[in-house]
């Protein structure tokens, strides 16, 4: 394993300490654990937070600020941050507003979140939840019953975030989250594995001429392996899924190509190059293109595409201020 890090050991503290370092007007860290929260707290307004494994930055920790998270709660790599940690978010945050979690759908995360939920509820505060499920590869895997939280995350906390800085109140912003929710389907493939510091070898193997089809962002199985094909046919695979699984006749949607961790943008515009010309010819329009790395999987070379069905109300959120480390919207 080749890899600049220290120990592995404290791999995560470090990248933390690093980010927080590197954005002190965004972002301080708690004293329990690998928690960040906005610098400056948001007051009598719904607070977010989130977080999971670590080694998908610049989730969720790059995400925290003006417009979308509040707090985000970092596990080990590729594990679920513990319910106490969770609590100090959450307490961290909290208005007399409450508080909404935005999860993701795997087993660790949904099961340690809502015990976090329930513990801060005990002490007074209002807590709800969304689970996000936009993996439409596969419909149960290692780490999930029913479709893993990917990608389409990131747009969840943009909307439900933009959402909760108008003063909506708890129930609306868990509305208009669930509503992304509903509207969001993502697919991935990746061409060479990760690897996980603690583990010190590649999550899987791959042959120079193979490719993974609905890939997780942990490296979990996805929905077969094949040869390597060029960009735009596998960019077809992902899309054909996608677009059977929602009906976007004559909508308009957001499109987001994200980057695994060691895919080059050059890649990334290419596959976004096709995936404009496919929703054209489909008489879909883009109202907004977001191409870069929003949720990683440490250096795995791979992409996931996510599209959105927008309507006014998601259209406007979506474009309203946000201000974070890694999303910006001025």
């Amino acid at each position: 394993m080749k890899k600049l890090i220290n120990s592995i050991d404290n791999v995560e503290n470090e990248m933390i300490q690093g980010l927080v370092k590197a954005y002190p007007s965004y972002l301080k860290k708690l004293d329990c654990g690998n928690v960040v929260v906005r610098a400056n707290k948001k007051e009598g307004k719904v607070a977010l937070i989130s977080g999971g494994g670590s080694g998908h930055e610049p989730a969720h920790a790059g995400y925290v600020g003006e417009g979308m998270l509040d707090a985000a709660v970092a596990g080990a790599v590729f594990t679920s941050p513990t319910p106490d940690q969770i609590l100090e978010g959450i307490k961290a945050i909290a208005t007399d507003a409450g508080v909404l979690m935005v999860v993701k759908n795997y087993t660790g995360d949904v099961m340690n979140f809502e015990m976090a939920g329930e513990m801060a509820e005990e002490e007074g505060i209002s807590v709800k939840q969304v689970i996000v499920n936009d993996d439409v590869a596969v419909q149960d895997s290692l780490y999930t019953v029913g479709r893993r939280g990917v990608a389409g995350t990131v747009l969840v906390h943009k909307i439900a975030g933009a959402m909760a800085e108008t003063g909506a109140c708890l129930d609306d912003v868990q509305a208009v989250a669930q509503k992304v929710i509903d509207n969001v389907r993502t697919m991935g493939a990746a061409i060479a594995p990760c690897t996980v510091p603690a583990s010190g070898k590649p999550g899987f193997d791959l042959s120079e001429d193979e490719m993974e089809v609905g890939i997780g962002i942990h490296g979990e199985p996805g929905t077969h392996r094949e040869k390597i094909r060029p960009a735009d046919e596998v960019t077809d695979l992902l899309l054909d899924k996608i677009l059977s699984d929602i009906d976007y006749t004559d909508s308009e949607v957001a499109v987001m190509i994200n980057g695994a961790g060691a895919t080059p943008l050059m890649e990334l515009f290419i596959i976004n190059n096709h995936v404009a010309d496919v929703l054209k010819e489909k008489g879909i329009k883009v109202y907004e293109t977001f191409v870069g790395e929003y949720m990683t999987s440490i250096e795995m070379q791979g992409f996931s595409i996510s599209i959105l069905k927008l309507d006014d109300q998601l259209k406007k959120l979506l474009s309203a201020k946000a201000d974070t480390p890694a999303f910006k919207v001025l």
